[in-house]
């Protein structure tokens, strides 16, 4: 099938928002059709469906050569997306889609095809604890791959959140806020001094990156790999589903500390380093927050990092 024959409606929605005022990011989304068929001619795929897509990447479902399901997904190399790849493959499909092909030169891969019908979340939306069990034994697959050669570290993550502390507390209004940042970021500088840890972490899984397969009943998707200690992957899973899962408990603190045994449990973590990370995540979650204009710590993150310290020793504020 010839590149001509081959098309790419990238949707208005992704087209108009993605990358305002970024030449460069525009000038992708304008390359995206020849792309596409370069790609799809080189690979001897052929589309199988409408593209989806999120706030960065695009994701066209694809069939191969030997009648095989998959997606192409399209994305920019950038910090964030450039280890992907080196990820995927340590792990395998050990938990997460498969890698079938990679273009270097444009960031784009070939997966494995999953059911984005079903994501992890139509389960908690009726039991809870089975779906953070299940993310918990995907979780603790994936840490249990020690991370390649080139992946961005924890410890330079860390250092760097921390090189950025005494810039952004200003700008936080509440001063009890201040001082719960101050406290994460002594924490953080505590965790760093000592092991970062070497497995290979997804960075982001919660109930809506993991997918059910044929392959397997429930995979990953969307890691940003990074190498570092397991207990820094806790946050996404405690604070996924907030609002229609934990808030309607009642209980808030009853439902973290349920879904944070549970995780350390399954993964075997040393429940005051998951205490720390978790709280370094909150600290980072903040200086985003920070960075894209906000004043404040989102409550539910005030509100895990209060239940956690009904478990563990605050740690001292310096």
């Amino acid at each position: 099938m010839s590149p001509a024959s081959q098309s790419l409606d990238v949707p208005a929605a992704f087209a108009a928002s993605y990358g305002v005022g970024d030449p460069a990011a525009r000038a992708w989304v304008a390359a995206l059709p020849k792309l596409a068929a370069d790609l799809l001619d080189r690979w001897d795929l052929r589309p199988d469906g409408l593209p989806g897509h999120g706030m960065a990447s695009l994701v066209l479902p694809v069939r191969r050569a030997d009648g095989t399901d998959a997606v192409v997904k399209f994305q920019r190399v950038t910090e964030e997306t450039a280890g992907v790849p080196a990820g995927l493959r340590a792990w395998g499909g050990q938990g997460v889609l498969e890698l079938y092909d990679h273009d270097p030169a444009t960031g784009t891969m070939l997966l494995e095809r999953l059911d984005a019908a079903r994501p992890l979340s139509s389960v908690a939306d009726t039991d809870d604890t089975a779906a953070m069990g299940i993310l918990a034994g995907v979780m603790a697959r994936l840490v249990a791959v020690e991370a390649p050669e080139g992946l961005r570290r924890l410890d330079d993550v860390a250092a760097a959140m921390l090189e950025e502390v005494p810039r952004a507390l200003p700008a936080v209004r509440d001063p009890d806020e201040r001082r719960l940042l101050r406290r994460c970021a002594d924490t953080v500088a505590e965790l760093i001094g000592d092991e970062p840890g070497n497995r290979l972490l997804h960075w982001d899984l919660h109930y809506d990156n993991v997918l059910a397969g044929q392959r397997e009943p429930w995979l990953a998707i969307d890691p940003e790999p990074l190498a570092g200690d397991p207990a820094f992957e806790l946050w996404p899973a405690l604070d996924t589903r907030w609002e229609e899962v934990v808030v309607p408990t009642g209980d808030v603190t009853r439902a973290v500390l349920r879904r944070f045994d549970l995780l350390t449990e399954v993964l075997g973590l040393d429940r005051g380093r998951a205490v720390g990370w978790t709280m370094g995540r909150v600290l980072q979650n903040a200086l985003w927050e920070v960075e894209d204009g906000g004043v404040g710590v989102e409550g539910a993150q005030v509100a895990v990092v209060s239940a956690l310290l009904t478990r563990e020793p605050a740690p001292p504020v310096r």
